[in-house]
């Protein structure tokens, strides 16, 4: 048994303790959580710092890992989707140590757990040997009718490759699947498949929806995609695809850079359970902006926190994510956002019986956040893993 203290520990699952103490056995489960003077002084290991359970990433895509810097910064979701599509192609060798790098220096980072997008199976061995536990997000894109159950099918091949009790196949966004595609992965999916979809990244999305206009109309031309079947909806993407994602299955959204009230009452109208994913660093990358988080407090919504990839952000880092958030917003609390970093992803992702907070039996991980004596967020602020 080892006994760690510091100036403040945050359960999740209960108030933050000044001065608590967080007890593990040595594979990491947690024992017990004191307070102070409940357990001898002279038996815990103390820290300068916060105590918290190990983040959770709820969005990734460690297969572009090897992107890094190959897209310009500002360029627009249409044209940086183009530039991915054109560039992703690498030696093997360079991708998988990319992979390898990333997925370590999340570890490093406090990151316990990882939603993570594919679109093939090159991820596989390097999940396999880490310490992290991942889920495994196939995507499927198809836009022509005759292309939907092949595509499924792959995807289905794909998902073979990954941890059976921790992957899901999962549309790729609004934009890249058609009313016939959600219709038929409506049938071919458990209801324990959890879904997770690129949602109102940019508003072209939008314009794309409402008047079957704007950039992704060349975006179509250029992969030549025939969309004379699509017919504007007059309304937001997210109003056109949610009645057909089925209600049963846990479902992420992720982004909303552009989701406004109307779609949020939709949302609400629908009698949806939805988690909305923030990925804020990576939105700015993009399109140099992020989401009205003020928006979603008022419905007292589940959010969680994302990365994205190396190819929208200069590192895959919870902490500094959690930073930006607090910039843009400086009214937040910190014990309100630690739980979109740790709890809620978990529980997004089927993971909260064992990580996410610091309870009795849960194996979470434990990191600090140096230069953190209050309860508040500074950039000052830095991350090391503890267990």
């Amino acid at each position: 048994m080892k006994y760690y203290g510091a100036d403040v520990v945050f359960p999740i699952s209960s108030p933050a303790i000044k001065k608590g103490i967080v007890a593990m056995d040595n594979e990491g489960v947690v024992k017990g959580v004191y307070n102070p003077g409940e357990i001898d002084e002279n038996l815990v290991e103390y820290f300068k710092g916060a105590l918290i359970p190990g983040f959770i990433n709820a969005h990734c895509h460690l297969e572009l890992s090897h992107m890094k810097g190959v897209v310009p910064e500002g360029t627009g979701l249409t044209t940086f989707l183009s530039k991915v599509m054109d560039e992703r192609s690498s030696k093997e060798d360079q991708v998988e140590k990319a992979m390898l790098a990333a997925d370590k220096a999340m570890y490093e980072n406090g990151i316990q757990a990882v939603g993570d997008h594919v679109n093939t199976a090159a991820t596989a061995k390097v999940k396999e040997e880490s310490p992290i536990t991942y889920h495994t997000f196939v995507e499927v894109m198809a836009m022509r009718k005759e292309d939907v159950v092949n595509r499924i099918d792959q995807a289905k091949e794909i998902e073979f490759h990954f941890d059976y009790k921790h992957s899901s196949i999962t549309p790729h966004a609004p934009y890249s699947g058609s009313k016939f595609l959600f219709k038929t992965l409506k049938k071919a999916v458990s209801e324990d498949n959890i879904i997770s979809i690129h949602n109102q990244e940019s508003d072209e999305e939008n314009k794309l929806f409402r008047y079957k206009k704007g950039e992704f109309l060349d975006f179509y031309k250029k992969l030549d995609f025939d969309i004379d079947d699509f017919k504007a909806q007059a309304r937001n993407s997210l109003q056109s695809f949610l009645p057909y994602i089925p209600t049963k299955n846990k479902l992420i959204l992720v982004h909303n850079t552009y989701t406004s009230i109307k779609d949020l009452d939709f949302v609400d109208r629908m009698g949806r359970k939805v988690y909305f994913c923030f990925c804020p660093k990576a939105n700015l990358y993009i399109e140099g902006r992020i989401p009205k988080v003020d928006n979603f407090l008022l419905g007292d919504y589940e959010i969680i926190i994302g990365t994205d990839s190396l190819a929208s952000n200069d590192s895959l880092d919870i902490l500094e994510e959690m930073k930006v958030i607090h910039q843009e917003f400086p009214d937040l609390d910190f014990n309100d956002t630690i739980k979109w970093a740790t709890i809620n992803g978990a529980r997004a992702l089927n993971l909260d019986h064992q990580l996410g907070s610091l309870e009795e039996g849960k194996q979470p991980g434990l990191v600090l956040l140096e230069g953190m004596d209050t309860f508040k967020l500074t950039p000052k602020v830095t991350v090391r893993r503890i267990r």
